[in-house]
């Protein structure tokens, strides 16, 4: 290596601000709150040669880290194969086939050639999801799919932007097959303008150490992330771990299936197995290939968080067995629930796998759903459709060190809920409260964090609610000793008459007048160690605090309270004692 580790650093850290600022930009942009407010995209820098992930941005969705390489090379062979049309500067490709590369049909990529002197360097790419790709039910998460088709528009991978101007006769044909088609174009042109900003900050960047000595960085980059995953793989003790995890049901057949995972380390790599996990299903619920090996990688960057973002990170990790399971879709298997929530059960088996061997590293499991609940209709008010999505938090799992976190995002994701304010200023809604569901994290030595609990009203007009959730039949699993976390819970008001889905957390269309109600508790983590080791002061201030009732003190952590001494403000307070 010529670099000295200084310039080595310093072009790494210039390397995330470019995808960062593009993260910036796209939100800032963007005219749907799930972009501009939760942020759910991700911007990233991809190899010319393979689509190999060079860079990706802090704030961007874990998820994506895998899936966008793969949906990059998916487009460098279709394009060497004359399947797509090659590219001219100033082209911006649109792709959201999932199986080329992609999740479900609503995270949209965008990818933008980058030239230095004439030639390709490499790629600039970015995911947004769009409220709405068309499909059965407004928003996409279509419970009940059988086929993708039922699911929205899918689209290979075609210019959108011919040499920087935007293709209408495209554009026209996207419009018509979705809803809200109006507002689409505030975030077209944000996820377009993101790539912009981040062509003219790569080649400062470039231009201020020049070609050579970026492209030696890059390369060196990738080398190093992969000796630190070897290096990191070698604190887990060889041999083979096991894990199942569940999905509560496929949305259509109302049973369980199954994510069985053996992970084996042998010298400096991991083997993920995933052989005897439950064949393809007939609902939304199956995960395409590039998502199955992301979710993997985003697990083991939550085990090794100082491990850099990099294609060289995940040299070290191969998987296996996931053919003809659900694990690995196929055309025309509908795949909604994939990115959001399969993603999220199958870094849940890693988790569980891997925790006895790394229990200083690993946490029980998390809620491990995004409270994916979509509402569509016409608001009289402002004459004119709408479609809002609604993403939610959950309670992380407790560690070796603390509690779990409470109302964090989604496992795949740093994306946040929008405010209530935004949400009740964008559509017409009222919520009626948004708050901890309290008691939902796992008992433990260290307890999960607890999830969210909201009611939201439809106000006016007419509309119709699709829920793509899980963990409504199976909560979170605690760890090493530890309790589960309570499961998702969804009811929803029609004429003030309750209806809980049949799937529990999955079902669409359900049909909502003014004043009907969704009311949405969202599981929290699991415990991590034997609860009945839980100092009783922690125990007595969660009392205090709300979280848990007296009964459940005792029940969860054989704590019995007791009136202690009246302070200073009139309070009784309360002091626990082991049983």
């Amino acid at each position: 290596m010529t670099l000295d580790p200084i310039t080595l650093s310093v072009i790494q850290a210039g390397l995330l601000q470019v995808c960062d600022e593009m993260d910036l930009s796209f939100s800032r942009a963007a005219f749907s709150p799930v972009i501009a407010e939760a942020n759910d995209r991700s911007d990233g820098i991809y190899s010319a040669e393979d689509g190999s992930l060079i860079a990706q941005g802090a704030g961007g969705l874990p998820v994506f880290v895998g899936t966008m390489q793969y949906s990059t090379r998916t487009l460098i062979e279709r394009i060497a194969a004359g399947i797509t049309a090659a590219p001219d500067p100033n082209d911006i490709y649109i792709v959201n086939d999932p199986y080329l590369g992609g999740t479900h049909l609503m995270d949209v990529r965008f990818a933008r050639p980058f030239y230095r002197n004439g030639k390709l360097y490499c790629w600039l790419s970015n995911t947004g999801h769009w409220p709405d790709t068309g499909g059965a039910v407004p928003g996409g998460f279509s419970a009940s799919a059988t086929a993708v088709e039922q699911e929205g528009l899918r689209l290979p991978p075609v210019k959108l932007f011919k040499r920087g101007e935007l293709d209408r006769e495209i554009y026209q044909i996207i419009c018509s097959n979705i809803r809200v088609a109006d507002q689409r174009i505030g975030d077209v042109k944000a996820q377009a303008a993101a790539l912009i900003v981040g062509e003219d900050r790569l080649n400062a960047l470039m231009d201020r150490y020049g070609d050579e000595t970026v492209t030696e960085a890059i390369a060196e980059l990738r080398t190093r992330a992969a000796q630190q995953m070897r290096a990191f793989i070698a604190e887990i003790p060889e041999g083979r771990y096991e894990s199942t995890a569940w999905v509560d049901s496929d949305g259509v057949v109302d049973e369980p299936l199954a994510i069985r995972l053996t992970v084996t380390r042998k010298n400096d790599a991991l083997t993920f197995d995933f052989t005897g996990s439950s064949a393809p299903c007939l609902g939304p619920m199956n995960s395409v290939r590039a998502t199955t090996l992301s979710s993997v990688y985003l697990a083991m960057r939550h085990i090794f968080p100082e491990v850099p973002i990099s294609a060289g990170a995940f040299e070290p990790l191969h998987v296996t067995g996931i053919e003809d399971t659900f694990l690995d879709a196929q055309y025309p298997r509908p795949v909604s629930g994939c990115a959001a929530e399969v993603s999220q059960r199958i870094a849940e088996a890693v988790f569980a796998a891997l925790v006895p061997a790394l229990p200083d590293r690993i946490t029980a499991a998390p809620a491990g759903t995004s409270g994916n609940f979509a509402l569509g209709g016409h608001d009289p008010a402002r004459n004119r459709g709408f479609v809002m999505y609604q993403l939610s938090g959950g309670g992380y799992g407790g560690n070796a060190d603390h509690d779990g976190l409470s109302n964090g995002c989604s496992t795949i994701g740093i994306s946040k809920a929008p405010p209530v304010e935004i949400m009740e200023q964008a559509f017409p809604v009222l919520y009626h409260h948004y708050r901890l569901h309290e008691g939902s994290g796992g008992a433990g030595q260290h307890r999960g964090g607890f999830g969210l609990d909201y009611m939201v009203e439809l106000r006016r007009g007419q509309a119709q609610a699709s829920f793509v959730m899980d963990h409504g039949r199976f909560g979170p699993q605690g760890a090493l000793g530890g309790s589960d976390g309570a499961p998702n819970e969804v009811t929803v008001y029609q004429n003030g008459a309750p209806h809980v889905p049949p799937h529990l957390s999955k079902e669409q269309g359900i049909p909502l007048g003014p004043g009907d109600r969704v009311h949405v508790r969202t599981p929290g983590g699991g415990g991590y160690g034997d609860p009945f080791t839980r100092d009783p002061e922690a125990v007595r201030r969660d009392v205090a605090l709300g979280y848990y009732t007296e009964a459940q003190a005792e029940a969860e952590f054989g704590v019995v309270l007791s009136g202690g001494k009246v302070d200073a403000k009139g309070t009784l307070g309360l002091r626990g004692t082991r049983r």
